[in-house]
């Protein structure tokens, strides 16, 4: 697709223009609400004719345990240590997420008492598409476990070679050979081969996250993550070519994904060499770097890094983005994979319902 370059005028109604460069909910809500509602009432006979149609599966859609096993131990060494590397930092940033229980005595003689509770059974969902996202097993299946939940179930459209290995490495308890909207409709409502879920997570493309808005009420769901976005705020200092290669990083994401690069100084723009495949791009020029950081605010991306030294000292401003990314070294590919923050975040910022481990309140007298 054409990089489009933009002006800053309303920050609003710019970020706007930018979001519509990809498609958004309502070009698919009339099908995946039609696959919901199929999958909601016949069960695994609409779940099979939908993997068979979209997934291109045939035979058995749960993955067996020698399957898991034969992954694992075929799996190249490097990816194996790089996974596990990434699983360890992931553990621990989630780790560190979970708050001690705690209780509260109040001046009437009451107590309430804070805990962390986790749901009994939760779903990952891994993206297919152009690559396989172990880090997404990584990022769902690790945090899963270290919030206590009880059953973690994988589900991976092609169940490729390098994800059933992850899922074997991040032990998960169940892993079933299909995606899209109608493996979503199938964990949350069950089906006679699929156990319904008490939360379905993961990241995936626009039929997944409608899917998952039409279920949430039914099942929980941590949020709609995707289709990925990024928006760099680059100033003096920063190398245009770095910022390229970081737009093209997330543009393998590929349609519905949109990535911005915003700057008061259009020189550096244009200095940007940018081939977005398929994803949506733009260059914004801001009038100053004020400006810049508006824009960035009301487009609320998944990711926002702040490149140079004068859009670095924004950091502590920012509000409104699932992950925020400061300094050249910090590249939004090293926090999808490795660096221990989790790549499952929402577009907009903004969480939808509670999160695998969600708080209780109890009060006593």
């Amino acid at each position: 697709m054409p990089v489009e370059r933009l002006t800053l005028g309303d920050p609003a109604e710019t970020a706007a223009r930018a979001r519509a460069l990809a498609p958004g909910r309502d070009s698919v809500a009339g099908a995946v609400r039609s696959i919901v509602d199929d999958v909601r009432a016949r069960g695994d006979a609409a779940l099979r004719e939908y993997v068979a149609r979209f997934d291109s599966v045939a035979g058995d859609l749960v993955v067996g345990r020698d399957e898991l096993d034969r992954a694992l131990a075929t799996l190249d060494p490097d990816v194996r240590a790089g996974l596990e590397a990434a699983i360890a930092n992931v553990r621990a940033v989630a780790e560190a997420g979970l708050d001690a229980e705690v209780d509260v005595a109040l001046a009437q003689g009451q107590r309430v008492r804070l805990r962390e509770v986790p749901v009994a059974r939760a779903a990952i969902y891994v993206p297919g598409g152009r690559a396989p996202y172990p880090s997404t097993v990584v990022m769902g299946v690790v945090t899963a476990r270290a919030a206590g939940v009880g059953e973690v179930v994988v589900c991976a459209p092609g169940a490729h070679p390098v994800i059933l290995a992850a899922c074997a490495l991040c032990g998960a308890d169940e892993v079933f050979r299909m995606g899209g909207a109608h493996a979503v409709a199938a964990l949350a409502y069950g089906t006679d081969l699929v156990a319904r879920v008490d939360v379905v997570a993961g990241p995936g493309n626009l039929f997944v996250q409608e899917a998952k808005r039409l279920v949430c009420g039914d099942v929980g769901i941590d949020g709609f993550a995707g289709p990925s976005d990024l928006v760099v705020i680059a100033s003096a200092g920063a190398d245009p070519r770095l910022v390229g290669l970081d737009l093209a990083a997330q543009a393998e994401h590929g349609a519905g994904t949109v990535i911005c690069a915003v700057a008061d100084d259009p020189s550096l723009l244009d200095a940007i060499d940018l081939d977005p495949g398929a994803a949506a791009a733009a260059l914004v020029t801001a009038p100053d770097l004020a400006g810049a950081l508006a824009f960035a605010e009301a487009f609320a991306p998944e990711h926002l890094q702040l490149v140079g030294a004068q859009a670095e000292a924004l950091a502590s401003d920012v509000r409104s983005a699932g992950c925020l990314f400061v300094g050249a070294e910090s590249g939004t590919a090293f926090g999808d994979y490795v660096a221990g923050s989790n790549h499952t975040l929402p577009p907009a910022a903004r969480p939808a319902s509670p999160p695998a481990s969600p708080r209780a309140t109890s009060a006593a007298g």
